[in-house]
């Protein structure tokens, strides 16, 4: 525009220019005239000539500059244009101010995205929208910008036209004047609401993934000396009358080491360590089978809805563990439901695309799911409670009622199954639990029922691995009462040169999956290469970080479960024992 005045400009002061010569020159020929009478007539008309000459080259000159000024004023408009475009579809809001923090210009996207039009943001004055809490940051950050010439970038919040607010990240830059003075201050805001829930999804999964390591090494622990006690208590037990004083003191032992038992399992399951037995099944025969329980767990004035797919494709999870989720999720809707109301459980087949993946914030594997959706129409969860609502311990019940392990527990055997799991609620509205498993191409394998009683008495050798001292000497002590010759070792080191140095057979390889050194599944697949007719079975609670990245067992091998009681030892080592080589094969990564 300044170029356009200045040739304008340029172009007038030439016009009066060459008319003032022009006019000079026909006045000093006039006189020229009027004192010469005889001047020749070639001499006027040369003159004449040489005027109409030199009007004729302003003329040319006038043409030639208005073409240059057209030409200026068509770029000027396309540039305006195009800035126009650029404004009209930006995403981020841009706003002119004064001095006195006047708007002067707001761009088309503050009303997309706060919901206010220009009339009415120019009715206000920049800091009308800020919220409260803000104001004094964007008043500060404003009047640094007017003494150092810079603006810096800064977080805040704006309130929409609906009254919610809106969380903004704001740059400022000044525009100076001739006398380097500021004159205007042009502002950027950028809407990082959607970048804020990521960031906090992201921080929830980090804190959640660290929770989980921290109780699945304390569940670990605990779990070896839950184990001691319950053993030697059912030596108590079994040993001290029950007419005995002491037999009540020995019960109560036992009591709290099963419930501190199955607290650790719930902790295990949460940190994803536990070890899984999973196999091809459908969420509708879990359902069903479940569904009488699930009447007389609810009550009677709770109304329970089922609706199955038909169709449903299987999935490959431990059954056990999914009967304790459905349980837990309708435990936690009962209670959500103190005066009654109705629960629905759903199934369906869902297909996780990448557009619903990139509503996480953690890698999601698109692909074919089966879903399993729990709803109740109870008071609902807020939105802060919504972020802790899978931490182990976190309970909104009251003292005694809860022990914030239930939620845990779900969140850890989803995940572990290869799983997803997300939280839908409104307080008042109710509340969905969607769980999302991989749907399997196999089909489900119909088992026989269970044949005669297992025997738990034997004369095989077994070699025992175990880290930890007082559960090594328990277990072993227990396998002799039983009658079986036991080789122990207190690690994959000592077992490998022990099973080196003994020549007779070795019947089974009864180990620790999460060892120092060797681990459980490396220990056995060494031994097996030397000693392929010896059988395996684990002792675990805890599939550990160094077992594998699925951390599961292959379909058909044995493991038992700690803190174990004697006769789930001897039951499933003699089970062990009894199989065909082929069908105890060593753990899986």
């Amino acid at each position: 525009m300044r170029q356009i005045e200045r040739r304008e400009w340029s172009l007038s002061w030439a016009a009066i220019i060459v008319t003032l010569l022009l006019t000079a020159g026909i006045a000093s020929f006039a006189v020229e005239m009027l004192h010469h009478e005889d001047l020749e007539r070639s001499q006027l008309v040369f003159t004449v000539r040489g005027l109409v000459g030199a009007v004729l080259l302003f003329d040319l000159y006038v043409i030639y500059q208005q073409f240059l000024l057209q030409k200026i004023r068509r770029q000027l408009v396309e540039r305006e244009e195009f800035f126009q475009l650029i404004n009209d579809n930006a995403a981020d809001m841009i706003a002119v101010i004064d001095t006195d923090g006047k708007r002067i210009y707001n761009s088309p996207s503050y009303q997309r995205i706060l919901g206010y039009d220009a009339a009415e943001l120019e009715a206000t004055s920049s800091l009308d929208q800020v919220h409260p809490d803000d104001q004094q940051l964007v008043s500060d950050a404003t009047t640094e910008a007017r003494r150092t010439g810079q603006g810096r970038r800064i977080d805040y919040r704006m309130r929409h036209k609906d009254g919610t607010w809106v969380f903004i990240e704001s740059t400022a830059s000044v525009v100076h004047n001739a006398a380097g003075q500021m004159q205007y201050l042009v502002i950027v805001n950028r809407d990082i609401g959607e970048r804020r829930r990521l960031e906090q999804q992201l921080h929830q999964s980090q804190k959640m993934d660290a929770i989980g390591r921290l109780s699945g090494g304390v569940a670990h622990d605990f779990n070896n000396l839950l184990g001691v006690i319950i053993g030697y208590g059912e030596i108590l037990e079994e040993s001290v009358p029950e007419t005995d004083p002491l037999r009540t003191s020995v019960d109560q032992i036992l009591k709290a080491g099963r419930r501190a038992s199955s607290l650790t399992r719930q902790l295990l399951a949460f940190s994803r360590q536990q070890v899984l037995e999973p196999k091809i099944l459908t969420l509708n025969a879990v359902v069903s089978d479940m569904e009488k329980m699930l009447h007389r767990l609810i009550g009677e004035d709770i109304e329970l809805a089922i609706q199955l797919e038909p169709r449903l494709g299987s999935t490959r999870a431990d059954q056990g563990q999914i009967e304790q989720v459905i349980m837990n999720l309708v435990v936690n809707a009962r209670d959500a439901m103190p005066d009654g109301g109705k629960l629905s459980i759903q199934t369906s087949n869902f297909e996780i695309d990448q557009k619903f993946a990139e509503g996480y914030a953690y890698p999601v594997v698109t692909g074919p799911y089966v879903l399993l959706a729990v709803t109740d129409s109870g008071t609902g969860i807020d939105a802060t409670t919504q972020q802790r609502i899978f931490e182990p311990f976190f309970t909104t019940k009251e003292k005694g009622k809860g022990t914030g392990l239930g939620l845990s527990t779900v969140y850890g055997v989803v995940k572990q199954s290869g799983g997803y799991i997300d939280v839908i609620s409104t307080l008042g509205m109710g509340t969905t639990f969607n769980i999302y498993l991989p749907r399997s191409a196999q089909s489900v394998i119909v088992e026989d029922p269970a044949g005669q009683p297992i025997a738990t008495r034997g004369s095989e050798t077994i070699l025992l691995v175990e880290d930890e001292d007082s559960l090594r000497t328990l277990t072993r002590d227990l396998l002799r009462l039983k009658g079986y010759t036991v080789l122990e070792a207190a690690n994959g080191a000592e077992a490998l040169d022990l099973c080196g140095r003994t020549p007779e057979e070795i019947h089974l390889l009864l180990t620790d999956v999460v060892m120092p050194g060797i681990n459980g599944r490396a220990l056995a697949d060494q031994l097996k290469l030397k000693r392929p007719e010896m059988k395996v079975a684990f002792m675990s609670g805890y599939t550990g970080q160094r077992v594998g990245q699925k951390e599961i067992l292959e379909p058909g091998s044995f493991f038992i479960q700690k803190p174990f009681s004697r006769e789930q030892l001897a039951s499933r080592v003699r089970e062990a024992l009894d199989l065909p080589v082929a069908a105890a094969p060593a753990a899986k990564s």
